[in-house]
């Protein structure tokens, strides 16, 4: 498990890295740049999540089993959070009308809370016994 986390969250470092260069050089002259700076809270939270995957997986505090739901709701969350940021960011690129599945965005930031709040559980319970 370890190690899916841990290249889950360099699969997912990558991918912003690579979204940050193209929201910063590729789109400046296709989209407003309000658009862009909504392009890029997506990219920093994705980055965020990354680094947190980075430091769960190398965690050994935790047990294994104790890792399993926070990793499923931190990626949901970034896919559902940060990838809905980058298709509504970029709507006016598209025939498809992104803010239809606008919805999708505050789930996966509530997603992202509750991986972060499963972590602090499981830690402060742990370090307790």
């Amino acid at each position: 498990m370890n190690r899916t986390i841990f290249v889950s969250g360099i699969v997912l470092g990558i991918l912003a890295v690579a979204l940050g260069a193209f929201g910063a050089h590729g789109l400046e002259k296709l989209v407003e740049a309000e658009a862009i700076m909504t392009f890029e809270t997506g990219v920093k939270y994705q980055m965020y999540h990354a680094l947190f995957l980075l430091v769960l997986g190398s965690m050994r505090l935790l047990p294994q089993q104790k890792k399993k739901l926070p990793f499923y709701l931190i990626v949901a969350g970034v896919f559902l959070f940060s990838f809905s940021i980058y298709f509504l960011a970029t709507n006016s690129l598209t025939q498809f009308d992104f803010k239809t599945i606008g919805f999708v965005t505050p789930i996966g930031g509530l997603l992202l809370i509750l991986g972060w709040v499963v972590v602090g559980y499981s830690v402060w319970k742990s370090v307790e016994t």
